[in-house]
């Protein structure tokens, strides 16, 4: 969401063209039940690659043939079973827009008025292309007025309100240490590449994408109408500020603790750490309630260095500076040659993309982004079933009790911590499909030929229900994703586990499918997301979602013991021969849920199937095979080396061949599925095994 900040962990981490599935394969062969015919989901030979032996490399084994024939699009960065999936759900997205946007009927201020309409506006490529920068000048125009400290600060602020971020972020989330408070927090932003390590690594990969950037922001001034001359001079300094508040800024791995990014400030105290800087102003511009008390920042070390260049940058320098980052961020809303120019730099350079995607898979995903929930409502009606929703709540049911089990079974836990585990865990609050109460777009307008606009003002409505939080009790219908979205999370403010239907569908979840590999795909995402409550940042929040130690010391030390043996075994994997290593600690929080949602789905499928007859050999794989199979196959994914790169140096998720091996090779289930060696590879050596949940 545009004017939320998310404190939650999902499967994957969202990037350009870096998205991760897990899709069951799609032959199928029929069972007999004592109703009726049904599909069951089973493996496709043709993914394996058996001159590898699942002992060796069981990611290459059961994806090499499917990664061999299937290259990557020149549309994408990586290709994998979340990208067919995706389409899916996008073609389904695209008859539903495109018969919107040919109603002739729809009423004004509909549903389908609002989605046909924002669709349309964003399809009418004739419109945009004559309408050039045109669209941003009032915003332009704002930034032209800057004279001081306090108008940019306003500026700021009225940017934020149309969905355009620059120097920081704000945002109205749940206070991590009173979590039925909503509190206002603000959060380092404003650089133009993706992470602070991009403005100083000395490799001749960064070196030459600095030079790059440099030249993308010149090129990018230019099509403003910036002489080339004074552009070139403009991205120089614009670089500069960058690489300033890039030296405030916190890096990654710092940011992932809870505790190093809670920072309660009143306003005078802020005001205080910004002299430059005025938080009641600001408050003022974007609608912020007298009523808020307090604010959280997230790092006060980057504000202070903003509070620097507030002194010592001209007002002309920020206006540059502003110009830029304005336009940068609507440059895909805009005619083609800014398009373009952007998608040469952020597609091509830092993810090694080839060919912009078509025209109407940008708007979907726009229209997505703006009014998902308008869109969502639409999409499961024809794509979520009561009786897909009520598989998952048995599934997320039979993972819960696994789960339970596991936690009781610990011989490391105490009491103490098991009791406390034992009420978070049933506390969890579960959400599937689509929200019980939809966002309220009744105030939003949309025409034809304002795309732009269009945006702009659903930024509005999502930015003043996000101000009317203030002082209210926490909205606990709400969701963090849109419906058609393939992923899932866990909140831990909410301590909730959230399904969007775009993940809930075949083959990747199949109501009538092989339990086995329903199991080894959706229910391995479940025990993903519940794991998560419990991984090294979430076990930090309790059963309420309040940041609290809830752990014995005792625990709390012999939990980080377990967790250092996942640090080693993900920071001794590399990539591209080598040259790129996996970060162990950035990555461990997901690799934790990994390992735990794995063991958990895997003992949940065993449990289900007490008292039920055997289930039988289908396509030569036993159901223990089958369900390791449809996780190894659900990560399957071919990626441009760019891609990687980025992926390694910003992602806390690993690369699919180790999220794959790595917890594989922990688990003995799949050792004796595989009537694997301790000698084999895909082994864990005892003295090095993780096992946490």
């Amino acid at each position: 969401m545009k004017a939320k900040k998310l404190k939650q962990v999902g499967l994957l981490l969202m990037a350009p063209a870096m998205m991760l599935s897990m899709e069951a394969c799609n032959n199928s062969s029929e069972k007999k039940t004592e109703s009726k015919m049904v599909k069951t989901v089973v493996i496709d030979r043709t993914y394996l690659d058996t001159a590898v032996s699942p002992g060796t490399d069981f990611y290459q084994y059961a994806n090499g043939g499917w990664l061999k024939n299937h290259p990557i699009p020149e549309t994408e960065s990586s290709w994998g079973s979340f990208n067919e999936l995706s389409n899916r759900n996008k073609d389904i997205l695209k008859k539903i827009l495109m018969d919107a946007a040919a109603a002739k009927d729809a009423s004004k201020g509909s549903n389908t008025q609002k989605i046909g309409d924002f669709y349309a506006s964003g399809m009418d490529s004739a419109e945009i292309e004559k309408l050039g920068i045109n669209p941003l000048k009032p915003e332009m125009d704002m930034i032209n007025g800057i004279t001081d400290a306090n108008s940019l600060i306003r500026t700021v602020g009225e940017l934020q309100k149309r969905g355009i971020g620059t120097i920081f972020g704000f945002y109205v989330d749940q206070d991590a240490k009173e979590s039925t408070k909503y509190a206002a927090s603000a959060s380092q932003s404003g650089l133009g590449l993706p992470d602070k390590d991009y403005y100083f690594k000395t490799d001749e990969r960064s070196v030459n994408i600095r030079k790059e950037y440099v030249m993308h922001v010149c090129k990018t001034l230019e099509l403003t109408g910036v002489p080339k001359a004074k552009a070139e001079a403009d991205a120089k300094i614009i670089m500069e500020m960058e690489t300033k508040l890039a030296k405030g800024s916190m890096n990654r791995l710092d940011m992932r603790d809870p505790y190093a990014v809670y920072h309660k400030f009143t306003f005078a105290e802020a005001n205080k750490l910004t002299p430059m800087l005025n938080w009641n102003e600001y408050g003022k511009v974007i609608g912020l309630p007298s009523t808020a008390e307090y604010i959280i920042i997230a790092q006060p070390e980057f504000f202070k260095t903003l509070n620097g260049m507030l002194a010592n940058f001209k007002a002309d320098d920020w206006k540059t500076y502003m110009n830029y980052h304005v336009v940068s961020s609507e440059s895909g809303k805009l005619s083609s040659n800014f398009v373009d120019e952007n998608f040469h730099f952020y597609g091509t350079v830092l993810s090694g993309t080839k060919k912009l995607e078509p025209r109407w898979k940008r708007i979907l995903s726009s229209t997505d982004n703006n009014i998902g929930e308008l869109l969502g409502q639409e999409y499961v009606k024809v794509a979520f079933t009561p009786e897909a929703k009520q598989k998952m709540l048995d599934l997320v049911n039979n993972l819960k009790a696994a789960l339970k089990d596991r936690i009781t079974a610990l011989d490391w836990m105490s009491p103490a911590t098991k009791e406390q585990a034992m009420h978070k865990l049933s506390t969890i609050v579960v959400k599937i499909g689509y929200p019980d109460k939809w966002h309220d777009y009744s105030k939003l307008v949309v025409n034809r030929g304002e795309y732009v606009q269009n945006c702009a003002r659903a930024s509005q409505i999502d930015w003043q229900r996000m101000m009317d939080k203030i002082g209210k009790p926490i909205d606990r219908t709400e969701w963090g994703m849109t419906p058609p979205t393939v992923n899932a999370y866990y909140n831990p403010a909410m301590n909730e586990i959230v399904f969007p239907a775009g993940i809930l569908q075949p083959p990747f979840f199949d109501p009538n499918g092989d339990d086995a590999m329903n199991y080894g795909s959706i229910g391995a995402v479940i025990g993903h997301e519940l794991t998560h409550g419990f991984d090294d940042e979430g076990r930090k929040f309790d059963a309420d979602g309040n940041l609290k130690e809830w752990w014995t010391p005792e625990d709390a030390k012999k939990f980080e013991v377990r967790t250092k043996a996942v640090v080693n075994q993900f920071n001794g994997y590399s990539v591209l021969g080598g040259k790129n290593k996996v970060n162990g600690e950035l990555t461990l929080g997901e690799n934790i849920a990994d390992l735990g949602g794995l063991t958990i789905a895997y003992h949940a499928y065993k449990k289900s199937q007490e008292g039920k007859p055997a289930a039988p050999e289908i396509s030569g794989f036993t159901a223990d095979q089958r369900f390791f199979l449809a996780w190894a196959q659900g990560w399957r994914r071919n990626v441009r080396d760019e891609a990687m790169v980025r992926q390694i140096s910003t992602d806390p998720h690993s690369p699919s061949m180790f999220r794959v091996n790595g917890p594989l090779s922990n688990i003995p289930e799949f050792q004796k599925a595989f009537n694997l060696k301790e000698t084999d590879p895909m082994v864990a050596k005892p003295e090095a095994r993780a096992q946490i949940w």
